[in-house]
């Protein structure tokens, strides 16, 4: 007998399972295409360097919180990418105490080689969504993240 402890009430997944069920599927094929083009990445270092990519240069604090890792990970992370030659960690221009992370030109250029990739593996994820579906797909999703980071 399978009886679920905590069914949902209208047989569908949970809002928390099927966002999760969605991050790991475009995850899949994020890591898929990078295989594809023969780059040796995995989802998280890939989410790193788009992020330095499109936000610019920033400390490992405030790149852990974008790309929502923990310090540790994230300084495997930037190991790992720095000894690919994708990243360095540069001398903070106001703090001698703190370090910035940027692409080098290597990153830099990985990145507009994985740019269109990313751009068509998203929108394979959305193909059959309108133009005005999309919108408001990203307008619930931002209401719903606004929504949890409320404190009040």
């Amino acid at each position: 007998m399978n009886n679920p402890t905590c069914p949902s009430y209208d047989g569908r997944d949970s809002l928390g399972a099927l966002i999760g069920m969605v991050r790991g599927e475009i995850v899949r094929a994020i890591e898929s295409d990078l295989a594809a083009l023969g780059v040796d990445l995995k989802f998280t270092q890939f989410h790193v360097l788009k992020r330095l990519a499109t936000h610019g240069a920033m400390t490992a604090t405030e790149l852990a919180r974008a790309v929502d890792l923990d310090g540790g990970a994230m300084t495997r992370q930037l190991d790992q990418l720095e000894a690919k030659g994708y990243l360095r960690r540069k001398q903070h221009e106001q703090d001698r105490r703190a370090l910035r992370i940027e692409l080098t030109e290597a990153g830099e250029a990985l990145w507009k080689h994985l740019h269109e990739s990313n751009i068509a593996t998203l929108e394979r994820a959305q193909k059959g969504l309108t133009g005005t579906e999309r919108d408001q797909l990203h307008d619930y999703l931002e209401r719903v993240l606004n929504a949890l980071r409320d404190k009040d």
